[in-house]
């Protein structure tokens, strides 16, 4: 298999329109089994397991966009044009990214679980850092609070520990990967731009894609309508399959060919539970009004300030930046400016050594120069750009040698508390 398609699986008949099935993070083509049988009555239905999850290979996908872009060369592999798509969680960040870049290849949309961006960048790289240090064990073990209702949990042991296995036997780079990826992704200022049906479903006890997210993807996609299914978690085709492949069936059996009005809802016909259509959304604010953290910089900036804030956010973290912007005034806000366009727009930005060499080097002098408060600020900036607790370590052992065992021991306190807040897992 190529690095540039995905392991995949095919069910239903050759000559059928062709539906294709996006899984969770953490998850495999697995999760959708018991939407397969009624599905592939009506569709040719494609599955593909994302890079390290299932059987699939190895082979990291840097962002949303790549995983997008192979999931259409394994389609071309395939000579399918034109197809429906239906995605949960990570799956629909690709479904969104498909109608956004490829909407002469989508036929009509499905956002199980969904988000226009999911939860904030610096959660995502936090279980990066999690995982790196820790595995993910801890990750897996606590993946069916948040993918099931207490009861259905409760109820189903077996398939709890179906859960808990697929994410431990994921490949963690490429699960760390993928939560890059998430940290990364963004749609919210383009979601007017998604132009095919679109029908949103949502648990209503889902507390990971909550359904103020889906709400929002409603609110920006014009010809989006929403489903919530009541009693039910984040992944909700398996905690209530009868109910979501009802409201798939619905859906790409209408969009497919009529195409409704946009807030189009069907009237849907009896499930356990039953499915509800939502009311329409109160309105909200355009896509390109909400807020997205970033500060917008002065037209004069220019691109440096533009890059060395997103390298800035990327490596010290949203919340760091938005505080020293929120700080900055008529005293401060020049050095602001000063250091996110020469340190991190001149200076990261630039090609000759990868972030994680130079979180080295800045460890490094920060030991030399006794800077404590900017040593645990870049100990967390080191873990963001991939260090080890343990190459810390030895980042410090060689600095007592360098800079002095004094500086060095110094150091090292800072390092074991930041350490240990970092790489503890959440319970």
């Amino acid at each position: 298999m190529s690095e540039k398609t995905l392991q995949h699986r095919i069910d239903g008949l050759d000559d059928a329109p062709v539906l294709v099935l996006g899984a969770a993070l953490g998850t495999t083509w697995h999760m959708w089994d018991r939407q397969i049988p009624e599905l592939a009555r009506h569709w040719r239905v494609i599955r593909f397991d994302l890079p390290g999850h299932g059987g699939s290979p190895a082979h990291a996908a840097a962002s949303i966009a790549e995983l997008a872009d192979r999931l259409v060369a394994t389609l071309d592999a395939l000579g399918v044009e034109r197809f429906g798509y239906a995605g949960c969680n990570i799956g629909g960040a690709i479904g969104t990214q498909l109608a956004l870049t490829r909407p002469h290849r989508v036929t009509s949309l499905a956002l199980v679980s969904s988000s226009a961006r999911y939860g904030t960048a610096d959660a995502w790289r936090q279980r990066g850092v999690v995982i790196r240090t820790n595995g993910l064990d801890p990750i897996a073990r606590s993946s069916p609070e948040h993918w099931f209702t207490p009861g259905f949990a409760g109820a189903q042991a077996a398939i709890v520990e179906w859960a808990v296995q697929m994410v431990r036997t994921t490949d963690p780079g490429c699960y760390i990967a993928a939560c890059e990826a998430l940290a990364a992704f963004d749609v919210r200022s383009s979601l007017g731009r998604v132009g095919v049906p679109t029908l949103v479903v949502v648990g209503s006890e889902d507390q990971v894609t909550p359904t103020t997210d889906a709400r929002t993807l409603v609110a920006g996609i014009p010809d989006a309508s929403l489903a919530l299914v009541p009693g039910t978690s984040h992944l909700a085709p398996v905690e209530q399959p009868a109910a979501v492949t009802e409201l798939l069936i619905r859906h790409f059996s209408t969009a497919w060919h009529d195409k409704p009005g946009p807030g189009g809802q069907a009237a849907l016909g009896a499930a356990a539970p039953k499915p509800q259509i939502a009311p329409p959304p109160v309105p909200q604010a355009p896509p390109a009004a909400i807020e997205s953290g970033l500060a917008l910089p002065d037209q004069n900036r220019g691109g440096t300030y533009e890059a060395g804030i997103k390298v800035r956010r990327e490596v010290l973290g949203d919340a760091h930046v938005d505080r020293a912007q929120a700080a900055a005034d008529d005293f401060t806000g020049d050095f602001q400016d000063f250091i996110t366009r020469y340190a991190w727009g001149e200076t990261w930005t630039r090609p000759g050594l990868d972030r994680r060499t130079r979180s080295v080097i800045t460890l490094t002098a920060l030991v030399a120069r006794g800077h404590h408060e900017e040593l645990a600020l870049h100990t967390r900036a080191a873990l963001r750009n991939g260090l080890t607790p343990t190459e810390i370590k030895e980042v410090l052992l060689h600095t007592a040698v360098y800079c002095g065992v004094p500086a060095a021991n110094s150091a090292f306190a800072v390092a074991q508390r930041v350490i240990r807040e970092e790489t503890t897992p959440e319970h």
